[in-house]
């Protein structure tokens, strides 16, 4: 196993393990019902690649900040992911069955248990920000938080999600499918990467760089999922496939395209590699971190 196999492979098991024992902690409150934390815990154990929380720490540690100084707000945007995933699961929204290979929460449990769970994972999200043991300095939890809130708010991820609703009936262009996969999968991403830059203490122009690099690999991420849905089978995919076009899911792949969208993809990964240029071979991690979304094959 080559090493950036290795990092990624460690930060998923530590990241796993940081989200039971918070999950615990929650629990050890008896006026937590115990039928809501366990399927939270469904819904965020049990595997994962963990690629949000790797690039707040692999981001963070470009300044020298160790993963343990960066482990909440790892831990915190791992829980926004999965709630997103619990709630993207439902019948109401993308409606599925799987997901990493087992029944989804609402499946699991049932809709309303899986809707309760997802937004107790989002609000316990914020307190691990503004608990100090993120950070001492008040001002950069609150950096911190803001971050995750453009991330994953009405103008990110849910405003992405809205836009992807609106497009199963209304015809999108090339540019609003990017704009629109920007903030469902984008926002997230790029919010990750500039809350290790924060923890960091970047100047105006590294998190700049760091910001364009985001950018880029949040759109990489995206259209290798939409090519997967494509082309992968559901055993290897851990989840359906081929449902965007069941769905009518607007996107580039079927508006130009599985050879077309992997061109696009080879230039998007090459775009976010050149934005690292200013950090030197210390960026190697994340180089390599955008070529792996492109490359990945679940």
């Amino acid at each position: 196993m080559d090493e950036f196999a290795t990092r990624l492979r460690s930060c998923a098991e530590s990241t796993e393990y940081a989200l039971a024992q918070w999950l615990a902690e929650l629990g050890s409150d008896n006026r937590v019902p115990p039928r809501l934390l366990a399927a939270m815990q469904h819904g965020t154990l049990g595997g994962g690649k963990r690629l949000r929380p790797f690039l707040v720490g692999e981001t963070a540690d470009l300044f020298g900040v160790s993963r343990e100084k960066s482990s909440s707000a790892a831990l915190a945007v791992e829980a926004v992911h999965c709630y997103s995933l619990i709630h993207d699961d439902l019948p109401a929204m993308d409606d599925d069955d799987l997901r990493r290979g087992r029944p989804t929460v609402h499946k699991a449990y049932d809709e309303a248990t899986a809707i309760l769970a997802g937004d107790a994972l989002l609000t316990h999200a914020f307190a691990l920000l503004a608990d100090e043991r993120c950070h001492p300095d008040a001002g950069v939890r609150i950096g911190l938080v803001r971050e995750l809130v453009l991330g994953s708010g009405a103008a990110g991820m849910v405003g992405g999600q809205m836009r992807d609703i609106e497009g199963e009936t209304t015809r999108l262009d090339e540019d609003e499918i990017s704009r629109m996969q920007a903030m469902k999968t984008g926002a997230l991403i790029r919010a990750s990467v500039r809350m290790g830059a924060v923890l960091g203490g970047a100047s105006q122009t590294e998190l700049l760089a760091l910001t364009r690099f985001a950018e880029a690999a949040g759109r990489a991420f995206q259209l290798a999922d939409d090519i997967l849905d494509v082309t992968a089978t559901t055993a290897v995919l851990g989840k359906a496939t081929g449902k965007d076009a069941g769905q009518n899911k607007q996107t580039l792949v079927s508006r130009i395209g599985v050879a077309a969208a992997a061109e696009q993809l080879t230039r998007t990964v090459e775009e976010a590699i050149e934005a690292l240029a200013p950090f030197g071979p210390e960026a190697d991690t994340l180089r390599q971190t955008a070529r792996f979304f492109a490359a990945r094959e679940s």
